[in-house]
C-alpha cells in the first residue's frame, strides 16, 4: 500500500515537475543520488535485426549546482554487477572477463568537467569523463531535462534529469562479436538527487 502511495504522489509530482524548474536551486547546492530514481540503461543493435537494450540497478553519487552562476558537477558510479537484461545467461557473460569484467572492474563512473548552459540557465548537456574497466573516455551527455523543485515526498529539495550519450563499445574494450553486435552503443540514464 506504501508503495503505492509512494508511486501516485510520485506521478502527481510529475506533473508539476516542469513549472517551478531551476528557480529552487541556490549557489552551491548539493544533491545526493537518490538510487531508488536513478538508472543507467544501454541499447545496441542485434545484428541489424533488433535494438536490444540492458541496464545497471544500482547507482550512487552527487549533484551541485548553481544555476546563478551557470556552474556545478556531477559524479556517478554504476556498479557494474547490476547489469540486468532479463536473461541470466546473458547477465552472467556481461559481467565476465570478455565484458565488463566486475571481477576486477566492479565500477563504471562519470565525472563531469563542464555543465553546458543555455540562454535561461537551463543545463542542456553535460561534459566530462566516463571509466569503464579502467579506461577513461570524454563524453558529452545531451540532457532532455534538468529541473530542481521542492519535492513534498522527502520535504527537501530535488534535482533529476534525463540524458544520453553515443559511445563505441571498442573504445573501452568491450567490443566482442563486432559488427554483428554493433560497436555504437547509446546509454541513456534516469537521474534524481535529493538536497543534502
Amino acid at each position: 500500500m506504501f508503495e503505492n502511495l509512494h508511486r501516485l504522489c510520485f506521478f502527481l509530482a510529475l506533473l508539476g515537475f516542469g513549472c517551478l524548474a531551476s528557480a529552487q536551486a541556490h549557489a552551491g547546492d548539493r544533491y545526493k543520488i537518490d538510487p531508488e530514481h536513478t538508472y543507467a540503461y544501454f541499447e545496441y543493435s542485434h545484428w541489424g535485426l533488433s535494438l536490444q537494450r540492458g541496464r545497471f540497478d544500482r547507482n550512487s553519487g552527487q549533484i551541485e549546482i548553481d544555476f546563478e552562476n551557470r556552474s556545478g558537477n556531477v559524479s556517478i558510479e554504476i556498479d557494474a554487477n547490476s547489469v540486468s537484461t532479463g536473461s541470466t545467461v546473458f547477465d552472467t557473460a556481461l559481467r565476465s572477463s570478455r565484458f565488463f569484467d566486475t571481477a576486477n572492474h566492479p565500477k563504471i563512473s562519470f565525472k563531469s568537467s563542464a555543465l553546458i548552459f543555455d540562454d535561461n540557465k537551463k543545463v542542456v548537456a553535460m561534459e566530462g569523463e566516463l571509466t569503464i574497466k579502467g579506461i577513461t573516455k570524454q563524453i558529452r551527455i545531451e540532457l532532455s531535462q534538468f529541473n530542481c523543485r521542492f519535492m513534498p515526498l522527502y520535504l527537501k529539495s530535488a534535482c533529476g534529469a534525463n540524458g544520453s550519450a553515443k559511445v563505441l563499445r571498442s573504445d573501452f574494450d568491450l567490443g566482442r562479436f563486432t559488427p554483428f553486435v554493433s560497436d555504437e552503443v547509446t546509454f541513456y540514464f534516469s537521474v534524481e538527487g535529493i538536497k543534502e
